[in-house]
């Protein structure tokens, strides 16, 4: 009974912003890192972001300076701001997270998805 639920996607035109947002819920113990994928028509799923519970950050070359990652540990939340937003960075975004359920299982969730579509 975990659930990762995004929000905050959109179309947006190039150089602009979005902030996407990802609420974990349901019977977690703790939460380890938590990330930001996205795919591409095409394309694989890649790593754009991810923060560990103690807040080290690892982005993609593509994004390093233009987005931000961040958490709130007690409200189960990742933050994505997304600055100086480019066509390439058109995709479907997935949140992910690593964590440990109240009946002690260890595993990996995901979130259903949200659409960043970059206008020219």
């Amino acid at each position: 009974q975990v659930q990762l639920v995004e929000s905050g996607g959109g179309l947006v035109q190039s150089g602009g912003s979005l902030r996407l947002s990802c609420a974990a819920s349901g019977s977690i113990f703790s939460i380890n890192h938590m990330g930001w994928y996205r795919q591409a028509p095409g394309k694989q799923r890649e790593l754009v972001a991810a923060i560990t519970r103690a807040g080290s950050t690892n982005y993609a070359d593509s994004v390093k300076g233009r987005f931000t990652i961040s958490r709130d540990n007690a409200k189960n939340t990742v933050y994505l701001q997304m600055n100086s937003l480019k066509p390439e960075d058109t995709a479907v975004h997935y949140c992910h997270a690593n964590l440990v359920t109240l009946g002690g299982r260890y595993g990996d969730y995901w979130g259903q998805g949200t659409q960043v579509t970059v206008s020219s």
